[in-house]
């Protein structure tokens, strides 16, 4: 009886290991097309969702449909130089991201006290 999954069944992936990739570190210019000629190259891709608002330039999120596509694009594109910037590649884990948005909230408010007492 053959197996359809080939070595993938054998394989146990870290917990962080998803289909969700989060990149940082793209040039500004970066279009989708590129994007997908880019990330493509490892497996079918679901969504590529580049950020467009000043907070979010030079970043996407890239969806793939397989698991084991995602690991590989990871293992590949991490640090892989367009257009003299190296990517960061790394799985989206929700809880890290909005940590990161509470610490900017934060941050953000704690300038505005600062502005509205004068304080430096």
């Amino acid at each position: 009886m053959s197996n359809s999954f080939g070595r993938r069944s054998n394989s146990r992936l870290p917990p962080e290991v998803n289909r969700v990739l989060y990149v940082r570190n793209l040039p500004f210019k970066i279009s989708s097309e590129e994007m997908y000629d880019i990330f493509g190259k490892y497996g079918a891709i679901r969504q590529i969702r580049l950020g467009v608002s000043n907070d979010t330039r030079g970043t996407a999120f890239v969806v793939y449909e397989d698991i084991y596509d995602a690991k590989n694009a990871v293992d590949h594109l991490s640090g892989f130089n367009v257009c003299g910037r190296y990517l960061v590649v790394l799985y989206y884990q929700a809880s890290k991201m909005h940590k990161n948005m509470d610490v900017n909230a934060k941050q953000q408010e704690i300038s505005q006290l600062k502005a509205r007492y004068g304080v430096e």
